[in-house]
């Protein structure tokens, strides 16, 4: 009942640029926390940065400093913005969103995931 739609991703070289965006729609009365998952080949799908409705940020220690999470509640948007990347940040990053539909029932959603590949 409630979808997330990421864009943004591609292939950037080394120490460039990226910012990626997922819009929620559905059924929506209230998000609590959005946020950013990355999985690498062969690696578990891990946490890079989350945000809640307030405003706090949560950042795994390796990309502090460089991506910064923010979001327009009134879009149901979130964004991540990724700067100085590096070859090992190359993954398929996924958003994440929880929060309360319109008939008071409690979601959790992803999305389909976009691809970063950070490459010479």
């Amino acid at each position: 009942q409630v979808q997330l739609v990421e864009s943004g991703g591609g292939l950037v070289q080394p120490g460039g640029s990226l910012r990626l965006s997922c819009a929620a729609s559905g059924s929506i009365f209230s998000i609590n926390a959005m946020g950013w998952y990355r999985q690498a080949p062969g690696k578990q799908r891990e946490l890079v940065a989350a945000i809640t409705s307030g405003g706090s940020t949560n950042y795994a220690d390796s990309v502090k400093g460089r991506f910064t999470i923010s979001r327009d509640n009134a879009k149901n948007t979130v964004y991540l913005q990724m700067n100085s990347l590096k070859p090992e940040d190359t993954a398929v990053y996924y958003c994440n969103a929880d929060g309360r539909l319109r008939n008071l029932a409690d979601f959790g959603s992803w999305g389909q995931g976009t691809q970063v590949t950070v490459s010479s």
